[in-house]
């Protein structure tokens, strides 16, 4: 399934530091410095017309994204919204003790998306969360994080939405270029690795065809 592009509207980009990528810092764009940026160039070039906003916010969880649903997308009314989130419900579990079951995962990003369905008329996009193991620790974090991916891509056939496989672009490019090279600590890309995630986004993205006045 395409991600198809109007001429006109607001093309919404939301989740963690991963789509934050230091957007809230002084001296950076909106946009951050990452794959949202990396889109909208290209955008801009193509779909002059297209606002791309990026609501992203570092260390966000599905029940954070709950919390600021009403301001950060409903009230934007995208024509787009694209939502990548998953991996700090993963990391916390290692790092913090606090784990996020895959059945509360899958709950709460259901209950997002019923919200845009009900409340929106837009196009979807689900970006997988990703993981590329730079240490040996690391790898066990797949045992929480694949049920997870799992479960996004559940979601994208209820919903009908475009399923992005972000984890598996990333995971391609780890294995080509290294992965340091791609995501610097296992989970926040790299220059690199944001550009991989650009791609695979513009990839499956075409134009709308506008029908001519008459």
């Amino acid at each position: 399934m395409t991600i198809p592009l109007p001429a006109e509207g607001i093309v919404l980009f939301t989740g963690d530091s991963i789509t934050d990528s230091h957007r809230l810092d002084t001296g950076f764009s909106p946009l951050g410095d990452g794959y949202v940026r990396d889109i909208a160039t290209d955008l801009a070039v193509r779909l002059p017309g297209i606002r791309v906003l990026n609501t992203g916010i570092s260390g966000n969880r599905v029940p954070d994204l709950e919390h600021r649903w009403d301001t950060d997308c409903l009230a934007l009314r995208p024509a787009v919204l694209s939502i990548l989130i998953g991996i700090n419900d993963t990391w916390r579990r290692y790092d913090n003790d606090d784990p996020t079951s895959v059945e509360a995962f899958e709950a709460g990003y259901r209950r997002l998306l019923t919200r845009v369905r009900d409340q929106l008329e837009c196009t979807v996009v689900l970006m997988e969360p990703f993981l590329t193991p730079l240490w040996k620790e690391q790898r066990r974090w797949r045992d929480d994080l694949d049920p997870k991916i799992d479960a996004v891509r559940r979601l994208a056939r209820q919903f009908e939405t475009v399923l992005l496989p972000t984890d598996r672009a990333m995971t391609e490019a780890a294995a080509s270029l290294g992965v340091a090279a791609v995501a610097y600590d296992g989970v926040h890309p790299t220059s690199v690795g944001h550009r991989v995630i650009a791609d695979t986004w513009l990839d499956e993205a075409s134009a709308v065809e506008q029908t001519p006045a008459i």
